[in-house]
């Protein structure tokens, strides 16, 4: 399994926080209580990807992505949730 990009839509994200709930280890939060990458990106190496995979289906606004070599993938839609 190779590393992946987690990212944060800046313009979806509105802080519900269950991103970092689910991933509190992979997720720091601002002082605002907002994903502190929101707008970013992280790198998540092979080791991670199951708490940044729990991060992606825990998003209600879909504001989380993980993009994989090859193209962006919907955790929620490949587990079929």
């Amino acid at each position: 399994m190779k590393s992946a990009v987690l990212s944060v839509d800046g313009s979806r994200c509105t802080g519900h926080g269950r991103c970092y709930t689910a991933a509190p280890d992979l997720l720091p939060v601002d002082d605002e209580g907002f994903v502190a990458i929101r707008g970013g990106r992280l790198v998540i190496p092979p080791d991670r990807m199951p708490e940044a995979e729990r991060a992606v289906r825990a998003c209600p606004e879909r504001a989380v992505a993980l993009n994989r070599r090859g193209g962006a993938t919907d955790v929620r839609s490949a587990e079929g949730s």
